[in-house]
């Protein structure tokens, strides 16, 4: 596929830790989601794979010049990834999804739509149905995302779907920590942006198995949690700015 133009209008960020059987299925994938989308680059975030999908990347980056491969030397985790992912992006308009398969990038067309036909909206958010996890782990996504919702009031059922676009602005003004990437509609509401929502489909992943813990969304999260809820609560009120400008002739000195 060939691109033209000064730089691409949209990045799609990926973040992999061993999923060297899942990459070039979901990579051909989010190419043809990105069809019409004019030019755009994809993000392959490597955290410190040790399998081969630093070489599948390579393979395939030799053959797509919008793709890109950006490598942590060791697992730093999936926040970190996406960070990474987003601050190397080009594009102004970011849409993130995980590695494993699971997230439809079909979907993604239609959540950069809904950020450019509304500029007050600063994070679209994907909200799984049919989920495929286990009934172990669908319980526990229950719990933590409940707990969650009670103390941040964030408006969000599933904050744990990688499938997410935003204003890369947006996300780079947000405070880093480990555990970011679960909480990122309430911060973006935070800062006076307003949060959309699209129903997305769930799929089975189809290779390996999931590399990022999932136990600790609630026991290792509720610190982040209780941190999370302290940045809203210390946020009184989102500044309102406007530049003011010399208009009058007199003042200008125009005639």
């Amino acid at each position: 596929m060939t691109q033209t133009g000064s730089g691409p209008a949209v990045a799609v960020v990926v973040p992999v830790r061993n999923e060297a059987e899942n990459v070039a299925p979901l990579l051909a994938e989010i190419a043809t989601s990105l069809a019409s989308e004019g030019p755009f680059e994809v993000i392959y975030v490597n955290d410190g794979s040790t399998d081969d999908t630093g070489a599948v990347l390579d393979r395939l980056r030799a053959e797509r010049p919008w793709l890109r491969h950006v490598r942590h030397a060791t697992s730093c985790g999936q926040s970190a990834a996406v960070r990474t992912g987003v601050g190397a992006a080009r594009a102004p308009l970011v849409a993130t999804l995980d590695g494993d398969g699971q997230n439809d990038p079909s979907f993604i067309p239609a959540m950069l739509d809904r950020l450019r036909k509304d500029a007050h909206v600063g994070l679209v958010a994907g909200q799984r149905v049919g989920r495929k996890d286990t009934g172990f782990k669908r319980l526990q996504s229950r719990v933590a995302n409940a707990v969650r919702a009670s103390v941040l009031k964030d408006g969000t059922r599933d904050t744990g779907c990688g499938l997410k676009a935003f204003r890369r602005e947006v996300f780079m003004a947000l405070p880093y920590f480990d555990g970011l990437h679960r909480f990122l509609p309430a911060l973006v509401r935070r800062d006076g942006w307003t949060i959309a929502y699209v129903d997305v489909k769930d799929r089975p992943r189809r290779h390996g198995t999931s590399k990022y813990g999932f136990f600790d969304r609630l026991w290792i999260g509720i610190l982040d949690l209780a941190g999370v809820w302290w940045l809203i609560r210390r946020r009184r009120q989102v500044p309102q700015v406007t530049e003011m400008r010399d208009t009058d002739p007199k003042i200008t000195g125009e005639r």
